[in-house]
């Protein structure tokens, strides 16, 4: 069901994992896609496989840790489709170690990446948003912002930060019909977590009510729904998306 008809949504971080994935679901319930990332091999790939199935898509080159690439992507970007009405800012990194033996560089990458990045895209593009007094801004957060996790408190503290974001952003925009809301995965099957070891995987199922771990798209159809009119009274929430695995 073509849900989006007539919209432009822009992934950032829509070269591989949840952010490709979103971008193919948000294609298929038919938004034209800004896909954005640093790849431009694995970007090309994910417009050829959106194009051969009827859909719309173009690539920006795309770093969330530079202001000048944001500005650059975002401008390209409403030139090319006019206006973008959906955002998902899911672009992030992890620099995991114990607290005591991280690197300032570690802490400084990460926050950069998962949240400042988010603060830039979202600014560069308000604009469209705010001028159309429509649109859908989807932060993608993590049940560690949530919960928190040894070896990972510059992880968290990002994803937390990006929780106190939407919901600040939330109420800033609401009054010019634009929602911000927060998705946050749990256990997901992506090259993140692809590299845990077997006993680390069964570990962290044992926490999962579910059972299993998440799919790219679970989170996906939770982000197609957020950008959906189905969802047009909600803003400033946390959907989680985690199998039970935290229950707040």
């Amino acid at each position: 069901m073509k849900t989006l008809e007539g919209r432009t949504a822009f992934v950032t971080g829509a070269s591989q994992g949840i952010g490709r994935a979103c971008a193919i679901a948000l294609a298929q319930a038919g938004a034209k896609i800004a896909l954005a990332a640093r790849n431009q091999a694995r970007l090309d790939e994910v417009a050829a496989e959106i194009t051969a199935a009827g859909g719309i898509a173009q690539t920006f080159l795309l770093d969330v840790a530079s202001e000048d690439s944001i500005k650059a992507a975002a401008k390209a970007a409403v030139a090319h489709f006019g206006t973008v009405e959906i955002l998902v800012n899911n672009a992030g990194i992890t620099r995991d170690t114990l607290l005591l033996r991280m690197k300032r560089a570690d802490w400084d990458d990460v926050l950069t990446t998962n949240l400042t990045g988010a603060f830039l895209v979202s600014q560069a593009l308000l604009s469209p948003m705010l001028k159309a007094r429509w649109g859908r801004i989807i932060n993608i957060s993590s049940v560690v912002g949530e919960t928190g996790q040894a070896g990972q408190t510059n992880y968290a503290a990002s994803k937390a930060g990006l929780i106190g974001f939407t919901k600040a952003m939330a109420r800033e925009v609401a009054s010019r019909g634009i929602t911000v809301n927060a998705v946050a995965p749990g256990f997901i099957e992506t090259a993140m977590t692809h590299v845990l070891d077997e006993k680390q995987k069964q570990a962290m199922l044992t926490q999962i009510p579910l059972g299993r771990p998440g799919t790219e798209s679970d989170v996906a159809g939770a982000v197609t729904f957020l950008a959906s009119e189905a969802a047009a009274y909600i803003t400033g929430h946390v959907l989680d998306v985690n199998g039970g695995m935290y229950m707040g």
